[in-house]
């Protein structure tokens, strides 16, 4: 069967649509962690929309294929509704663009056994589910490797059925999934052997993608990792420390590979500056160290054995995250601009998320009570509050005490030494009375 190509109203034989600037379009997409909840706040309703305008995309542009390069869920046992929203996300996919090829792989937010186990049934829609490479635990002459690896080497057919592009897709890795390396090998990796195996491991999937293609036919990888000089998002990322190794080098990808498609960091950039060594970033902020992120999916034209474009497609988002105010400010200036607060009368799973930013200048029990009274009445969520001390050094401020001047000093002295770093100044006469008394107490209780 011939599929309409992009931008044209009538079908293009086989030769045509060889002949066209493009060959196959893909869609880079990652870490859409599925059945997240930003602090108290389940996120179903974001998650929907950003599926249902995925569903819109891929039909709008004509999409060839859809790669999801891990962190699909954020739980390695998600919810039944999270794996229901999938589910019909990948049935909905194929039925909209039948020709659609789908091939996801699981990030270190994913279980693998979990994300393989309905493969048989996804193989039905024309998608491929990765989970795990080994285990291999086993020295890399072993013959039976190009077995194990054949099935990360994925086909990739255009609009006309023919196979396009191989695309090379490898998970998370743990140390299990990696081969035993020579110990000459490994000395050569620095003697690192989680290295060693990772590069071993590359190096030989980009042998059997090169050995299965044809002339005019592209190589693609994915991978779910963490690439030297990437920026991450420090409150929503888990580092990836394994087999002693952070941040892995981007060399790890064959130059003769035309895209790579990678997962784990949720801010969209380019490896080295290179166009064709992307993370797509999280289509949704996770946290609110990701508000100003340009959320997004990619779109990569394929021509021959090459990519002939990448453009960015901003992801429309379904709720606002707002910080009041912009820069923390003192209590009295937050709840002011709090009640101003214009917004809109929404349903709840639409009002937005609010983090307020206060700086203190000294302690405020009543904090948070003082914050939902100006909020009172307003649609909006309130996620969290963010304190930070507006404190100056004095000149005469007390210097930083050695462990052996801290171990010295009595509970009170430590708690007026911690009060003065945070707030600059002194404690009023109440707080001390009430730090004594509870002092007194837990003293007692200890008795």
């Amino acid at each position: 069967m011939v599929y309409l190509a992009h931008g044209m109203r009538r079908p293009l034989s086989l030769a045509q649509c060889r002949n066209n600037r493009w060959q196959m379009r893909i869609l880079h997409t990652s870490d859409w962690h599925l059945g997240q909840t930003l602090h108290q706040y389940e996120r179903g309703f974001e998650h929907a929309r950003l599926l249902d305008w995925l569903l819109d995309t891929l039909e709008a542009e004509r999409i060839d294929a859809l790669l999801i390069a891990g962190d699909i869920f954020d739980h390695t046992n998600p919810s039944a509704t999270s794996q229901q929203q999938l589910y019909r996300f990948l049935q909905q996919a194929r039925l909209r663009v039948p020709h659609l090829a789908i091939v996801m792989t699981a990030g270190n937010h994913d279980s693998p056994g979990r994300i393989e186990a309905p493969g048989p049934l996804l193989s039905l829609l024309d998608a491929s589910a990765i989970g795990a490479v080994g285990p291999f635990g086993r020295s890399a002459e072993d013959p039976d490797w190009e077995a194990q690896l054949d099935r990360l080497i994925v086909p990739l057919r255009d609009r006309t059925g023919q196979i396009a592009a191989w695309c090379i897709a490898l998970p998370f890795l743990r140390p299990a999934d990696l081969p035993r390396v020579e110990k000459d090998a490994v000395d050569a990796e620095d003697g690192d052997a989680y290295l060693a195996g990772m590069t071993e491991l590359h190096r030989r999937a980009w042998q059997l993608a090169s050995a299965k293609r044809m002339p005019g036919q592209a190589v693609i990888a994915m991978g779910h990792c963490h690439l030297r000089g990437g920026q991450v998002s420090e409150e929503s990322e888990r580092r990836l420390v394994v087999g002693g190794s952070e941040v892995l080098p981007s060399a790890l990808f064959d130059p003769g590979i035309a895209y790579v498609a990678l997962g784990h960091l949720h801010l969209a950039q380019r490896v080295g500056g290179d166009e064709t060594r992307r993370y797509c970033g999280s289509p949704l902020p996770m946290s609110f160290s990701e508000v100003d992120y340009p959320h997004q999916v990619l779109l990569v034209e394929l021509a021959d054995e090459a990519v002939a474009s990448v453009r960015e497609l901003r992801v429309p988002r379904a709720v606002e995250l707002l910080r009041v105010p912009k820069q923390p400010a003192p209590l009295e200036q937050v709840l002011a601009a709090l009640k101003a607060l214009d917004l809109p009368a929404l349903p709840e799973a639409e009002q937005p998320y609010l983090q307020v930013r206060v700086r203190l200048s000294q302690p405020e029990p009543g904090l948070r009570a003082s914050i939902e009274a100006a909020l009172a009445g307003k649609p909006v969520r309130l996620v969290r509050i963010e304190t930070s001390s507006a404190r100056t050094v004095a000149p005469d401020a007390t210097p930083t005490a050695s462990v052996e001047e801290l171990a010295a000093l009595e509970p009170a002295d430590f708690f007026g030494r911690l009060y003065r770093h945070r707030f600059g100044n002194e404690p009023a006469a109440e707080l001390i009375r009430a730090f004594d008394e509870l002092l007194a107490q837990a003293q007692e209780d200890a008795a």
